[in-house]
C-alpha cells in the first residue's frame, strides 16, 4: 500500500512539473535575446528544461544558443565540447517529433558547427548532415530563413573546398554534390527576404557576390547591412567585418 501510494505521489509530482506554464520562462529568455545577454539566455532556457527536459522550444534556443556561444571561445577543444553539446540538444530536439522546420534547422545548424571544426572525412560528414538536416527543414519550411540561409552557406563550403576535402566529399556523398556560387547567392537572396535581420546572411551573401565577380551587388548589401541595428551577439563584429569588406571594395 505504501509503495502505491508513493507511485501514485511520485506520478502526480510529475504530472504537475509538466503541467507548469514555462511561458514565464520563455519569454524572459527571448528578453535576455533581445538584449544581447546570450548567455543569460542560455541558461533561462536550460531552467526550462530542468522542469520539462522535452519542451521543443527550450531545446532548439538551446542547441542554437550553444553553438553561437561556443564559436566565440578561442580554444579549440572547448569550441569542439560546446558543438557536441548544442548537437545533443538538437537530437532531444528531434525526438520530440513536433515543430520539425525548427528541429531539423538546429540539426543542420550544429552540423556546421562540427564541420567548421573538423577535417577530413569527419568534415565531409558533418557536411553531408548540414545538407540532409537543411533540406528536410526546408521539406516542411520552404521560406524558414534559418535554413535558406544554410542551404546557400553549404554551397559555399562545398565550392571552396579543397582537393583533400573533395576526395572525403566524393566518398560520403558517392559522387561530387552540385554546388554552385549561383545557387548560393539565390539561397542568401530567399533567406534575405524571408529574414532581413539576419545580418550573418547580409555578410556571407556579400561574400559571394565579391567571389562571383558582382562588386556592385556585394557593395549594395553591405552597405545596408552596417546600418542595421545588432540582433544577435554576433553583429557588431559581423558589422565591422562588413565595414572593412565594403572598405576594400569602393
Amino acid at each position: 500500500m505504501k509503495k502505491s501510494f508513493l507511485s501514485a505521489l511520485t506520478c502526480l509530482f510529475i504530472c504537475v512539473i509538466y503541467a507548469q506554464d514555462m511561458n514565464p520562462l520563455l519569454e524572459q529568455a527571448a528578453r535576455q535575446e533581445r538584449d544581447l545577454k546570450e548567455t543569460e539566455a542560455l541558461q533561462t532556457y536550460q531552467s526550462v528544461l530542468k522542469l520539462q527536459p522535452n519542451n521543443i522550444i527550450a531545446l532548439c534556443k538551446s542547441a542554437e544558443l550553444t553553438g553561437r556561444i561556443g564559436s566565440r571561445i578561442k580554444n579549440e577543444s572547448q569550441r569542439s565540447s560546446y558543438f557536441a553539446t548544442a548537437k545533443t540538444y538538437a537530437e532531444t530536439a528531434l525526438k520530440q517529433k513536433e515543430n520539425f522546420a525548427e528541429a531539423y534547422y538546429v540539426m543542420a545548424y550544429t552540423s556546421m558547427k562540427q564541420a567548421s571544426v573538423a577535417k577530413g572525412k569527419d568534415r565531409a560528414a558533418h557536411l553531408r548532415d548540414m545538407k540532409y538536416y537543411t533540406d528536410s527543414s526546408l521539406l516542411f519550411n520552404p521560406e524558414h530563413a534559418g535554413a535558406l540561409y544554410l542551404s546557400g552557406k553549404w554551397n559555399i563550403e562545398i565550392f571552396n573546398l579543397n582537393a583533400p576535402e573533395k576526395a572525403a566529399v566524393k566518398l560520403l556523398f558517392g559522387g561530387m554534390p552540385k554546388a554552385t556560387l549561383e545557387a548560393a547567392i539565390i539561397d542568401f537572396e530567399k533567406a534575405r527576404k524571408a529574414n532581413p535581420w539576419l545580418l550573418l546572411n547580409y555578410l556571407d551573401l556579400a561574400k559571394t557576390y565579391v567571389q562571383h565577380h558582382s562588386t556592385g551587388e556585394a557593395i549594395a548589401v553591405l552597405q545596408k547591412m552596417v546600418k542595421m541595428p545588432p540582433r544577435t551577439g554576433d553583429d557588431e563584429a559581423l558589422k565591422a567585418e562588413g565595414r572593412k569588406l565594403l572598405e576594400s571594395l569602393q
